[in-house]
This record gives structure tokens, C-alpha cells and sequence, in this order.
């Protein structure tokens, strides 16, 4: 009957859009900073949940379930960034008997680990990048791997997201430097010195299947986005459908992307990444448990 946002901005407005749709109530939530916000005129109700840093308001699951408890909402939808990807969150709410519209903590974990996610994907049937998935020890080690699968490689933090921790390697000669670099910023973004290595795929295409699945073990696939224009490796544009994507590699993408999803036992929108080769072989990347920001995308030629 009720839904508390906690989030702010487009996320938020989008929807309390779709939630009035629907018929039903919303609760915003704001930090002192977006009391003026858009998001908390639209709501049918508005709480302030701290101060203006994230980490006393958005990211304070305390205060987010004193304001659910406030307004009695009898679920929760996180939208994208903040906690949405956030499995401790997602079981306080379980255990305090709050709906959580997204995937089960276990999924959470599970595909929010790059290295957990690579090796669960490949259990599950899917193509991955020829690499190595165990944490690099130190930089012997990483010549010796990139070695073995060779040049060039990608150095990836395990619990990378937005580009953080990634770093291209054409040689040996710049393997120390690029695992110093990847590893430090991987701490200051995630707290996490894990990397691993991998093949890089040479003049990629970024293909990611937004996926459905509701709490009755049923999973569809919406096709595909394309997100091959890329800075830093941050979308830029997202195209659907892809012109390069063909009717039969749509349905066997789709295919690999609802199979994961059933193994991991997923619940609620989700997408799944696919880097493909020049050739058309795709391999698994990783998968959002969340809401994306650029499902609109996809929103504006299915309607859902």
C-alpha cells in the first residue's frame, strides 16, 4: 500500500510516477540539503532523514528505518547508487518484516563480488573473459598470469563499479605501475585491494540484457541496451536495440542472461553485461541488482 524511496532526484521522481500509476502511496525521504528537492513535493508524504552528507542521511540505514517505522510504508525501493546494491540493508529490512522491492541479499552478494560473480556465472553456463580470478598476490605473480594469457591484459578490482580500479596493460614493462595504481584507487573507492586479471578484449562493444524476474521463479529478458560509446569507462550513450545484435544472438544472450538470474535465484529488475569481440563472441562482464539508471532506455521501447 505503501512504498518509502530511499533516494533522491530523477530515481526518485520516476518512481513516485509509476508508483501514483499504481495507486499507491509514497514516502519520500530527504536529506536537509533537498528539502526543496522535486522528489519530496511529488511524494504523498516527506520525511528528513539527516544532514546534507550521504553518509548521515541516504547511506544511514538507521535512520531510513526509523522513517519507515515513522510512516509505516510496508516496502522500501532503494533506486540505483546509495543502498541499493546494500545486503545488510536489504535483511534489516527481511527481519523487520519490510518488503525490499529488489533481488535477496544473497544475489546481492553474490553478483556484487567480480570475482564471486565470474566464477557463479561460469557454473551457470555462461561465456567469461579468459582470466584469472583469483586475487594477484603481488607483481611477479600478475607478469607471470598476463604472461599466460596475454598481452594486452585488464587489471579489475573485484569490487569495481563506474570504471574505479581498472587499468589496460599493453607490456610487461607496465604491469607494476598499472597494479599500484588499480589497487590504490580500488581501496579509496571500495576498501577492497582484491584484483584480478583478465583477457582484453580488443575494440569491444558493451551489451548489457535488462532482465525481470518476479518472486515465483519466473525471468524474461526485455532485450538488449547497447553502451559501446564510452569515457574512462563510463557510459556515455545507451542505444536500444543494438544495431549490432542479430534476432539469434539476442535470443541466445537473453538465454545466458535469464540463466544466471534462475541460478542465482533473482528477484526484481536486474541488468546483465556482456563485452563482445569483433567476431560476435560475447562474454559475461557482470550484473547490476539494481534498478538502472539507463533503464529508461529500455523503458521507452517496451513501455515497462
Amino acid at each position: 500500500n505503501t512504498i518509502l524511496i530511499a533516494n533522491r532526484g530523477e530515481i526518485a521522481c520516476r518512481l513516485i510516477r509509476t508508483a501514483r500509476q499504481l495507486g499507491i502511496k509514497t514516502i519520500a525521504v530527504y536529506s536537509e540539503a533537498d528539502q526543496s528537492g522535486l522528489h519530496v513535493d511529488m511524494a504523498s508524504d516527506a520525511i528528513c532523514i539527516g544532514l546534507a552528507q550521504a553518509k548521515e542521511s541516504y547511506l544511514n540505514i538507521d535512520s531510513i528505518m526509523a522513517a519507515i517505522e515513522e510512516s509505516g510504508a510496508d516496502a522500501v525501493h532503494p533506486g540505483y547508487g546509495f543502498l541499493s546494491e546494500n545486503a545488510e540493508f536489504a535483511e534489516r529490512l527481511d527481519t523487520e518484516g519490510v518488503i525490499f522491492i529488489g533481488p535477496r541479499p544473497n544475489a546481492i552478494r553474490v553478483m556484487g563480488d567480480k570475482i564471486k560473480s565470474k566464477l557463479f556465472a561460469e557454473k551457470a553456463g555462461l561465456s567469461v573473459v579468459p582470466g584469472h580470478t583469483k586475487p594477484i598476490k603481488n607483481v611477479a605473480e600478475a607478469k607471470k598470469i598476463a604472461k599466460t594469457i596475454g598481452y594486452p591484459v585488464m587489471l579489475k578490482a573485484s569490487a569495481g563499479g563506474g570504471g574505479k580500479g581498472m587499468r589496460v596493460v599493453e607490456k610487461e614493462s607496465q604491469i607494476e605501475g598499472s597494479l599500484r595504481a588499480a589497487t590504490a584507487e580500488s581501496v579509496n573507492s571500495f576498501g577492497d585491494d582484491r584484483i584480478f586479471i583478465e583477457k582484453f578484449i580488443s575494440n569491444p562493444r558493451h551489451i548489457e540484457i535488462q532482465i525481470l524476474a518476479d518472486s515465483h521463479g519466473n525471468c524474461i529478458h526485455l532485450g538488449e541496451r547497447e553502451c559501446s560509446i564510452q569515457r574512462r569507462h563510463q557510459k556515455v550513450v545507451e542505444e536500444a536495440p543494438s544495431v549490432f545484435v542479430d534476432e539469434e544472438m539476442r535470443a541466445n544472450m537473453g538465454a545466458q542472461a535469464v540463466a544466471l538470474a534462475t541460478a542465482v535465484d533473482y528477484q526484481s529488475v536486474g541488468t546483465v553485461e556482456f563485452i563482445v569481440d569483433e567476431k560476435k563472441n560475447y562474454y559475461f562482464l557482470e550484473m547490476n541488482t539494481r534498478l538502472q539508471v539507463e533503464h529508461p532506455v529500455t523503458e521507452l521501447i517496451t513501455g515497462l
